[in-house]
């Protein structure tokens, strides 16, 4: 159970990354053409644009199709009453998540304006500066939680396992007294702890699986955010975290009794 909602935590953590990383990267900036630039020009802007590194999509949306849109939302097609189309072309940008912060877009904002045909861009600065903040309270409460089971998983599983060779300190002792060797002694209890943090690490992932497995069935967009990379890492992480907290805690409690006297036995 302890590696279930170590696995868990992983998972949030990196689910909440992928998250945040698919919302920053659908912030849209929109470019604003100029009224006389033609398809010709704008389709030539946009080869230039799609070169830049920090762009991670784009879209072309002519007079046309923003006249179509306009009035399919208005009921009634505007250029009848103005006697020409009153909309501009467009171009509607897709940044990288690292780029999608109110410093870099001014910059970027700033160099767009820059090329010829272009009247203005357009972001919603108040939006961008609020997923900011939320993603960024939801990584430190996630980074926090993650450190707090940590360490409460690690002093469980240290108990756990120092009771079950607590139950054997004699035995040790008996060992010791017939010359084995430390290692001689240690060997079977880290075996066994070996063994131990697979069995658990393996039902930890049949579990986690299995609960996935139920999400992508009610909700398959979820894959956009856990994806292979995802699970991949969290297999590992809970793998790594059943051997090496186990091995770990073997490792300690049978060097406290190796360190033990005979008399000091009976009074712990």
């Amino acid at each position: 159970m302890v590696l279930v909602l170590l696995g868990m935590v992983v998972l949030t953590v990196l689910t909440g990354r992928n998250l945040s990383q698919y919302v920053k990267e659908n912030l849209t900036v929109t470019m604003i053409l100029s009224p006389e630039t033609t398809d010709q020009e704008a389709q030539v802007l946009c080869k230039r644009i799609k070169t830049l590194n920090y762009i991670s999509g784009m879209t072309y949306v002519s007079k046309e199709a923003a006249l179509k849109e306009g009035t399919r939302q208005l009921g009634a097609d505007p250029s009848e009453f103005v006697g020409e189309n009153p909309f501009t072309a467009s171009i509607e940008l897709k940044l990288h998540a690292d780029y999608a912060n109110n410093d870099s877009i001014d910059w970027i904002a700033s160099q767009l304006k820059s090329y010829h045909g272009v009247s203005d861009v357009d972001y919603r600065q108040e939006l961008i500066e609020s997923v900011n903040n939320w993603m960024n309270k939801i990584s430190l409460v996630l980074l926090i939680l993650a450190a707090l089971l940590a360490i409460v998983s690690f002093s469980l599983i240290n108990n756990t396992i120092r009771l079950a060779i607590y139950a054997r300190r004699f035995s040790i002792h008996t060992m010791k007294l017939v010359g084995a060797s430390w290692w001689f002694i240690r060997r079977p209890f880290l075996r066994n702890s070996i063994l131990l943090g697979l069995l658990s690490a393996f039902l930890a992932l049949l579990v986690l699986g299995g609960g996935i497995y139920a999400l992508y069935y009610y909700e398959p967009d979820m894959t956009v955010i856990i994806n292979w990379r995802v699970l991949a890492i969290t297999g590992c992480a809970v793998l790594l975290f059943g051997l090496i907290i186990s091995v770990f805690c073997s490792w300690l409690s049978v060097n406290k009794f190796l360190k033990m006297k005979a008399g000091e036995l009976y009074k712990i």
